[in-house]
């Protein structure tokens, strides 16, 4: 199957025009003289805007792989995280902790994205070959693996401490400090548009209906001569070097990477996403994440006025979201907009 039988027109099409023309007009505003302010108040809802267009590209990477080939990766973060340290090992300069090489970032953000791809492929080789249970178990203990590596390897990667003096090239382009966050979220949301626009055309594509044939029953699919394997290492590569590239724009924002930044709470941010969305639906998954980051957004208001400590709210706003997930999975189990039947799943 050729790549032009893979990627063709669909929804995906309008999501693609969006995220060209937001691109576009993140670029221009950045380097036009235009200023911009944003009220304090407001500032909040700019940085969690921003979070969640890189979220978005993790998430809608994370349901290529189980949403529609039935992988569970519970190591997602890892792909993130070496896309990351990859951009600031590369194009770091001047870091006083880990290694700065110094090199232009665009060649950095391409090799983070290739750099996870080949991690990516790495892990599925050794992996996907087990069962989702074991799969799960894997990929969770890669991603502690890297976790450990980045701790502890300080002359490479920092430790706790991590890389500083990471190019910003949107906040070099815009100057202020205000002009430099609207710039990037729009920047953000235009590639989490022209990620779906990828994402939708690959999987309604001839390519992605084996993807949720080996997810219905793998077995009947390798029985009609379909090499499961490799659609399987296919899709995970594919998730991969999505959170690859993910990572190496989180790294060309903050202008610093540290261990801190890549914990399993990343993973489960973008898993709960994706099943109170729906999987296998790139809006509902989309959607379920605009969900969980509403919730993390209001609960940073509704701290101010709950008669608890920030330590305490931070674990009431952890069983809240829990309990929304065991009643998600209770009575809705395909998500709150998936499909059922498509998913086969009983309601």
């Amino acid at each position: 199957m050729s790549v032009v039988d893979r990627i063709r027109d669909g929804d995906g099409t309008l999501a693609g025009v969006a995220g060209v023309v937001a691109v576009a007009a993140a670029l221009l505003f950045a380097v036009s003289p235009l200023t911009a302010s944003v009220p304090g108040e407001f500032s909040v809802f700019v940085d969690v805007g921003i979070l969640f267009g890189l979220y978005a590209i993790l998430v809608l990477g994370l349901d290529l792989q189980y949403g529609h080939t039935g992988l569970v990766n519970f190591g997602h973060v890892v792909f993130f995280a070496v896309g990351a340290y990859t951009v600031a090992i590369l194009a770091a300069q001047d870091s006083f902790a880990g290694t700065s090489l110094g090199y232009p970032w665009p060649l950095a953000l391409v090799a983070g994205v290739l750099v996870a791809a080949v991690v990516g492929a790495v892990v599925g080789a050794t992996s996907l070959r087990l069962r989702d249970d074991f799969l799960a178990i894997a990929t969770l203990a890669t991603a502690e693996i890297f976790h450990t590596v980045t701790v502890n390897f300080t002359d490479t990667f920092g430790g706790n401490t991590g890389i500083l003096g990471i190019p910003q090239p949107v906040s070099n382009l815009a100057g202020s400090f205000e002009k430099t966050m609207l710039a990037t979220l729009v920047l953000f949301l235009g590639l989490a548009a022209l990620t779906y626009a990828a994402v939708t055309r690959l999987t309604e594509a001839p390519y992605g209906r084996v993807l949720r044939a080996i997810r219905s029953d793998e077995l009947v699919t390798r029985s009609v001569g379909k090499s499961t394997f490799r659609y399987k290492m296919q899709a995970f590569v594919y998730g991969a070097a999505l959170a690859g590239l993910a990572g190496g724009l989180f790294a060309l924002y903050n202008g610093a990477v540290a261990p801190s930044y890549f914990t399993i709470q990343v993973t489960v941010t973008v898993w709960i996403g994706m099943l109170l969305g729906g999987a296998s639906n790139h809006r509902a998954v989309l959607g379920g994440l605009a969900v969980i980051m509403g919730l993390r957004l209001f609960s940073r208001f509704a701290n101010d006025y709950a008669p608890v400590t920030s330590g305490e709210f931070a674990s009431v706003r952890l069983i809240v979201v829990g309990m929304i997930l065991v009643l998600v999975i209770r009575y809705r189990p395909a998500g709150i907009w998936g499909d059922a039947e498509e998913l086969g799943v009983d309601t």
